[in-house]
């Protein structure tokens, strides 16, 4: 059964034996706590906000509640840090000299004001029990300061070689996925964008391929493979792709975000004339009618024109057509209210017709849908 119990640390204690180490993780409390284990985000405070951390201790303000996990199975280092993360490193890198505040380092204040914040006392709640209860109590109390996203959450439920590998390449400043595909993939690596999105991918992928899968469902089916290279691959391959058939240089501000993955998959079997492709991407870039340029790209692939969210005709337009059309539909020959009517293009956009009055018909419904399937 889980147990929580409640202890005050100081600030002393808890920066003694502090070491910042990338890949292993960061230990204080004389190494008996592991402050940022390796499921767990980068450091993402500012310089204002760390100071800020050290000026609630130095006018004795309390800062929120910190919550630590008790390992069960390590007993080098038995604890880690559940919550409180950035305000436990703020404290160590202030003590280590790493930062001033009102321009000054901790070294730099006076013995008094020194004794002060190494005094300062930290309520801690400490977590002990079976995984699963800690997890829970994990997602329950990651509410304060900068609450961990849902990837970050993921993580830390999933943790394991799986997870420590992936973040290598993918949640790291200056990753891998990130010198790949900083033009092609929205957000940030260090708050795990781009792992995010790699196993979106690689869940819609499997999907795709008759084994349905979700995130959540990825992570947990490999959480304990020994390192995350099958995940990696695929994340390259989409992108290689995508910058080998696109010109990335021309088109950078219509590529980025798009679902990679899905036009891999269905077309990266086929051998596409990219210099064809390319040249009809330049002229559907100056085409005024399509409303959403994001979409120029899977509609070259597709030919699926909603996509693009072509330009519909104006009400006044279609209102003085209506008039002019004395309310007829003239394929069905009926008459119809302005509301149950429909704005059409005569010459169809894809065979250059241009979304002006005198290519605008009105159709009911009927005779538009049935025209719009053909």
């Amino acid at each position: 059964m889980m147990t929580i119990k409640q202890i005050n640390v100081t600030v002393d204690e808890i920066t003694k034996g502090y070491v910042n180490n990338d890949e292993e993780g960061v230990r204080g409390y004389n190494g008996l706590l592991d402050i940022r284990p390796k499921y767990q985000r980068e450091f993402i405070y500012n310089e204002k906000e760390q100071q800020a951390v050290i000026d609630t201790v130095l006018k004795g303000y309390p800062l929120n509640v910190m919550y630590w996990v008790k390992r069960s199975d390590d007993a080098e280092c038995p604890y880690e840090v559940m919550d409180g993360q950035q305000r436990t490193l703020s404290l160590c890198q202030y003590v280590a000299g790493k930062f001033s505040v009102n321009e000054k380092i901790f070294f730099n204040q006076p013995a008094d004001i020194q004794k002060k914040i190494l005094d300062y006392k930290l309520t801690v709640y400490v977590c002990e029990g079976e995984e699963s209860e800690k997890l829970e109590w994990f997602k329950t109390i990651n509410i304060a300061g900068k609450p961990l996203n849902d990837q970050e959450i993921d993580n830390a439920v999933y943790a394991g070689p799986f997870v420590s590998d992936a973040k290598r390449h993918f949640s790291k400043s200056n990753c891998g996925a990130y010198r790949l595909g900083k033009d092609l993939v929205n957000g940030t690596p260090i708050r795990q964008d781009y792992l995010k999105k790699a196993l979106e991918w690689m869940a819609a992928h499997e999907t795709r391929s008759g084994k349905p899968q979700t995130l959540v469902g990825y992570m947990s089916q490999h959480q304990h493979d020994p390192n995350a290279n099958n995940l990696w691959t695929y994340f390259q391959n989409v992108l290689n792709w995508a910058t080998t058939n696109f010109s990335i240089n021309k088109f950078k501000k219509i590529m980025k975000g798009l679902d990679w993955a899905y036009l891999y998959d269905t077309y990266h079997e086929q051998t596409l004339d990219t210099a064809t492709l390319n040249k009809e991407i330049s002229r559907l870039m100056r085409d005024s009618d399509i409303q959403k340029p994001l979409g120029i790209i899977p509609y070259i692939l597709t030919h699926d024109e909603h996509y693009l969210d072509l330009r519909a005709f104006p009400d006044d337009v279609k209102l003085a057509v209506w008039e002019k059309q004395h309310h007829v539909c003239p394929i069905c020959k009926r008459e119809y209210a302005f509301e149950q009517m429909e704005g059409d293009h005569i010459t169809p956009w894809r065979e250059g017709g241009r979304t002006v009055e005198s290519n605008c018909q009105m159709l009911c419904r009927e005779c538009n849908r049935r025209k719009g399937s053909k």
